[in-house]
């Protein structure tokens, strides 16, 4: 059974900072691409960044420059630093990590629970 669980939302001034976190838990081999989704009400889930185990970014133009995305793969953890926070920002933050649970399974797909973020102007 794989967990991942997300911490680190809030309500921020624009202009402020927020640092979301993802940690895996379960039986787990090894951890691949990890991503950061997000979902403003009344809108479809959009890619905010994405981040391979080598380290490898990317990320959507909206916030390019404004967030940075990191792992720990000993810690099987990954990391959202936003800053400048804009109430465009607000919504629902997923974090979605592609995970093998022992070198013979295939890589399968799994959501944390959402963890909301609000910037008030």
């Amino acid at each position: 059974q794989v967990q991942l669980v997300e911490s680190g939302g809030g309500l921020v001034q624009a202009g402020g900072s927020l640092r979301l976190s993802c940690a895996a838990y379960g039986s787990i081999f090894s951890i691949n691409a990890m991503v950061w989704y997000r979902q403003a009400p009344g809108k479809e889930r959009e890619l905010v960044a994405v981040i391979s185990i080598g380290g490898t970014t990317n990320y959507a133009d909206s916030v390019k420059g404004r967030f940075t995305i990191s792992r720990d793969n000993a810690k099987k953890t990954m990391y959202l630093q936003m800053n400048s926070l804009k109430p465009e920002d607000t919504a629902v933050y997923y974090c979605f990590a592609d995970i093998k649970t022992s070198y013979r399974d295939s890589r399968v797909g799994y959501w944390g629970q959402g963890t909301q973020v609000t910037v008030s102007s």
